[in-house]
Formats: structure tokens, sequence, C-alpha cells
């Protein structure tokens, strides 16, 4: 791969992109596999199709905000799909992309070489696999993708790398972590540096309410996750210490005390699955 001058040399730019989910697919199909899994769902008019040519079109631009201490959010206005964010970690190792969006353009591929290009990319689960194969491409970046998920992968390509276990270390700061719960290949991304900070996407998922976080298996369709699979993620992840949790979209971010709404909000899930009386809090 080779760092492209612009958006035009991307041979993804008129392949076929879900409206729904934001998936893009290496030919066209007749179908969005990840919208008919039972974690997502097909609109009720149908499946739809567009694509980053036809986005650029209907006049979709780049979003850039600051998230957090040198955690900066990219996203596209107006929004697409599920509407994620992503978020650009400016390390001593090189800049790393956690998560990735549907949609990109020059001026986004612009703003982030200023910013030092992208050195890895990172995902937490098939529903944000989106344009992955695009991002990788521009900026001749690799993509860290768990093996459970590999039979979610639209578009095949050398670009996307691998890995199993629970753990794999990508840079000295950052650990990417397989909790097991929402896919099989969930992961979220720890970093270890200051009063470190947990990257989830919406594996675990944060609360309009700050002080929560949610774990479910489907969060359209209201699916909750297994009992024992959010015990044993909430023991996984509270071996690490983190104060933030950046969670999927804009300013879902829990600020301070990441590890006790971690332990609280699994706490109280538990609660309820078992029939225990709900408790109050301040």
């Amino acid at each position: 791969m080779a760092d492209l001058s612009s958006i035009s040399e991307l041979a993804g730019l008129t392949l076929p992109v879900c409206r729904t989910c934001g998936t893009q697919y290496a030919a066209p199909r007749p179908d969005c596999p990840v919208c008919l899994d039972e974690r997502q769902y097909v609109r009720p008019d149908g499946q739809r199709w567009t694509s980053l040519a036809e986005l650029r079109e209907e006049g979709h631009q780049g979003r850039f905000e600051e998230q957090g201490p040198g955690v900066l959010g990219i996203g596209c206005t107006p929004a697409f799909a599920i509407g994620q964010r992503a978020l650009l970690l400016r390390t001593p190792s090189g800049n790393v992309l956690w998560d990735c969006l549907p949609y990109l353009d020059d001026a986004m591929i612009e703003e982030v070489r200023a910013l030092g290009g992208i050195s890895a990319i990172a995902i937490s689960h098939p529903h944000f696999y989106s344009a992955m194969i695009d991002w990788a491409h521009a900026f001749d970046a690799p993509v860290h993708l768990h093996e459970a998920d590999r039979q979610w992968v639209a578009r095949p390509d050398p670009a996307v790398r691998f890995w199993n276990g629970r753990t794999h270390r990508l840079t000295d700061e950052l650990t990417l972590i397989n909790p097991g719960v929402h896919f099989p290949g969930s992961t979220v991304m720890h970093d270890s540096t200051g009063e470190g900070a947990l990257f989830s996407g919406d594996v675990v998922n944060v609360c309009p309410d700050r002080r929560w976080v949610s774990i479910m298996y489907s969060y359209a369709n209201h699916i909750p996750e297994r009992p024992d699979a959010v015990r044993a993620a909430g023991e996984l992840l509270g071996g690490y210490r983190f104060e933030r949790i950046y969670g999927a979209w804009w300013d879902g971010v829990v600020t301070a005390d990441g590890n006790g709404v971690l332990a609280r909000s699994v706490e109280r899930y538990l609660r309820f699955e078992q029939g225990r009386p709900a408790q109050a809090h301040s």
C-alpha cells in the first residue's frame, strides 16, 4: 500500500455501502448480512445502498472535535448510517484510529495527514467496520481485528491483520482486549498512560447518564447480553485501571471514576437480572 493523493484514487469509491449500517462490500449484492443479523435490522422500506461517491454528492463532509486529552473525534455531517464517530489517539508510537467511519473525503484525508496521519487502525466490532479498507489504503495503515469476527469482513484485503486470544499489545501504551460480549470478537482498547482510559465503542456503551455504562447483545433490538458474559467482561476489564471511558458517539465519555462506573453498572445489571430490588443512587 501507499498513501493516496486523493479520494478519487480509492478503489472503494463506487463500491456498495449499506445505508442502514454503513458497511462497505467488495461487490454488489442483494442483501446486507450485517443487517440481517439479529443484532441489527433491515429498514422497513427494505435494503438500500449508496457509495462513497454518492455520499460526497449528497453533501456529507468531515467533522472533527476534541473528545478528551490527546483524543480527536472524527465523524461526518450530516450523520450517516449508525452515526458513530471514530477517535484519533495521538500517542508517542504514532496516531491510532479507534473504530472507523463509512465516509471519507479529500478534506478529511488532508486534515488527518496534517496531524501526522494514521499508523494503525483498531475496530471494536463489525458494526463499525464500515469503510475501513478505504481508510487503511488512504493512510497506509493496517487494520487490527479479532479473529473471531473474521466472517463479518465484507471487503477482504491484505491490510486486515487478525489477532486472537483475550489481549493483544498494539503499542507500548495500548492493549486490545476481547471481553466476549456483543460479538465473539468484540474489542475494547486500554490506554495505560496517565490515569488510564478505556475505548469501548458500544461494546461497553456509555449511557446518556454518564454515571453508567451498559452491555447489550443488541442495542438496536434491545436484546440483553448473557449475565455470565457480562460478569466475566466486568471482571476482565476491571483488572485494568482507567478514569475515562470513551463510547461510540459524540461526547459519550465518562470523564472520571471509570473503574467505579463499570463495576457499579455490571452490579446493577446482574441485580436486575436476578430480580433483586433496585437501589437509589444520588
